[in-house]
């Protein structure tokens, strides 16, 4: 596995002394058992052991009150990565019904940070609700980019599904999203009809090759285009070694690893 160079596009962490109980919560609503600590330390020292040299961190507001808080956290614990040699890149936390969307984007843009990251399933949200179109049009004007919760199979959590996805990726064309877990967490048959193919739309792996067979996995990589498809464990939720286990029993070439682990990340963040 050394022979790559990786980046992990999609890691959450949580202050550390909430980060049990906010890993615990993720769990039950998931219905899993969430193996990491959900600490910066923790994530650090996953990510050595797996010689991953950088991540993307992203930052999950659950009411309006936190935004502010959770992006000043997540700030610096980028710097404290970035000091220990790592590759951090944050993605801030939004929420629908925040009160001055274009001062924290652009706020969070001097801090550093790449985009937003919205969870409409946990926020309770609907992707392409009229109170999130506003901070998707400053988003796209700053030249921010979107990372989206993709996907459910459960009928009551229908807030991130392909369909709504697709629509924003159509009325917001000049904005990079990424649509986690395939496009789709369990939902993945719907993002191949809805959003493959969809030239602004990026893709991670995430909390998914444990829930599908490698060959399986090889078909939506390519389904999606492995140059769009990132490399994403979804810390906390198991270590980030078992993960790379599971992408590297998934037949894909050695050329379409390295961009998969490595070069699309960097593709994601670009300007081009």
């Amino acid at each position: 596995m050394s022979e790559y160079r990786i980046i992990d596009a999609h890691a959450h962490i949580y202050p550390d002394a909430i980060a049990e109980k906010a890993s615990e919560n993720l769990g039950k609503f998931y219905n899993f058992k969430v193996q990491g600590k959900g600490t910066l330390s923790d994530l650090e020292n996953e990510a050595r052991n797996a010689s991953i040299e950088g991540f993307f961190i992203f930052g999950v507001a659950t009411n309006a009150h936190q935004v502010k808080k959770v992006n000043d956290t997540l700030a610096e614990a980028c710097a404290l990565a970035v000091s220990h040699g790592f590759r951090a890149e944050g993605f801030a936390g939004m929420h629908q019904d925040y009160g001055d969307f274009e001062s924290e984007v652009k706020r969070c843009k001097e801090l550093g940070f790449q985009g937003v990251k919205i969870h409409p399933d946990i926020q309770g949200v609907d992707t392409d609700d009229k109170r999130l179109l506003p901070l998707y049009e400053i988003m796209q004007a700053l030249n921010m980019r979107l990372v989206l919760h993709a996907g459910d199979d459960r009928p009551e959590y229908r807030y991130s599904s392909p369909d709504k996805i697709a629509k924003i990726a159509k009325m917001f064309p000049k904005m990079k999203i990424l649509a986690a877990h395939f496009g789709g967490y369990k939902a993945w048959d719907e993002a191949e009809e809805y959003l493959f193919g969809l030239e602004n739309l990026w893709y991670d792996c995430s909390s998914a090759l444990w829930a599908m067979t490698p060959e399986r996995a090889a078909e939506l990589f390519r389904k999606c285009g492995y140059k769009r498809v990132m490399f994403g464990t979804d810390y906390p939720v198991m270590p980030l070694n078992d993960y790379l286990k599971l992408f590297f029993e998934v037949p894909l070439t050695s050329r379409e690893r390295e961009d998969v682990l490595y070069n699309n990340a960097i593709g994601f963040l670009s300007n081009d």
